[in-house]
């Protein structure tokens, strides 16, 4: 097998193409033949050693793939070889093999792309488990979408429409706001020209939205949390602008408005049987064509760099998937 093994988490030029022996599936584990891979941010943070998860070294980035389980462990008997599968594991993605925990490999219904099957776990999860359960949005409800036209982004704006939300999608530019109407924003704005706050009182009658949803953070926080409705739920699921706002609180006890955190990745550990609930009307949402995962572009395997750089451009609309041909 070959992989992209982090020896020194010092940032993406560290990274090397490597020949390494293909490893045999222990008790609980299956060996996984990767056919896509996408790139998400944690996967740049991993590598330069800011991601709250750190593994032991050497390790393999890569958190989300989809392949065929080329061989199963000991205990495993919900898995067959032959078997197509995505798992989000948090690292071993960006490889032509990986092993794999057995819980953690949802098995695809029969003609789910291999593609869009690497680029849905970590998205589309967060964002249903975002939305719906910690941000409990309502048919008829509001929603701001900031970052609108990333991968969580764009999950978040299929999710809200299909939970019957009017969508207002926020990004910096005229491109990306295209790619959020066409993907089911009622309306967006475009935050590099014009004023959040001023638009999002146009958009809503000088009411604010009842959701806002936020993986951005920065700059942006602090006026979107200033134009949430009453009673509004304000969704902390990411940092992707860099620096963690500081938001002020009396403007949650004025409005009535919560502050809540998102974190998927505890979610689905803490509470199994929810999160499966949840990743099996996913999974019908797709095959219904409800949803779908943005795919900005696919790359050979052997250009994760070439991804990466990408990714820091912050031109992303969707998601990069690598692939093995």
């Amino acid at each position: 097998m070959h992989a992209w093994l982090c020896e020194d988490p010092t940032g993406v030029d560290a990274l090397h193409w490597k020949e390494l022996p293909t490893p045999e599936p222990r008790a609980g584990e299956v060996l996984l033949e990767i056919h896509a891979a996408s790139l998400n941010f944690p996967d740049l943070l991993i590598v330069q050693n800011k991601y709250q998860m750190k593994p032991a070294l050497p390790f393999v980035p890569g958190s989300e793939y989809a392949g065929i389980v080329g061989a199963v462990g000991e205990g495993v008997t919900h898995l067959k070889v032959g078997q197509a599968v995505a798992c989000l594991s948090g690292t071993g993605g960006f490889a032509t093999h990986t092993i794999a925990p057995a819980a953690m490999c949802m098995p695809l219904p029969l003609g789910f792309p291999m593609v869009d099957a690497a680029a849905f776990i970590m998205t589309y999860a967060t964002s249903h488990h975002a939305l719906l359960d910690r941000g409990q949005l309502k048919a008829g409800e509001t929603v701001l979408i900031l970052g609108a036209a990333g991968g969580v982004g764009t999950a978040a704006i299929q999710i809200a429409k299909a939970a019957g939300a009017k969508v207002i999608a926020a990004a910096s530019s005229a491109e990306k706001c295209e790619l959020c109407t066409r993907t089911g924003a009622d309306a967006t704005i475009n935050y590099s020209i014009e004023n959040l706050r001023d638009a999002l009182k146009a958009l809503t009658q000088g009411r604010g939205s009842d959701v806002i949803y936020d993986p951005v953070g920065g700059d942006l926080a602090e006026p979107a949390f200033r134009s949430i409705a009453w009673r509004g739920r304000y969704l902390v699921v990411g940092f992707a602008a860099g620096p963690i706002p500081a938001l002020p609180f009396n403007l949650a006890l004025l409005k009535g408005a919560s502050v809540v955190g998102v974190f998927w990745g505890d979610f689905a550990k803490k509470e199994p049987g929810a999160n499966a609930k949840m990743m099996q009307e996913l999974a019908g949402w797709y095959m219904q064509g409800k949803i779908k995962p943005v795919i900005d572009r696919t790359l050979p395997m052997g250009e994760a760099k070439a991804a990466y750089a990408h990714m820091g451009s912050r031109k992303v609309m969707g998601k990069v998937v690598l692939v093995n041909r």
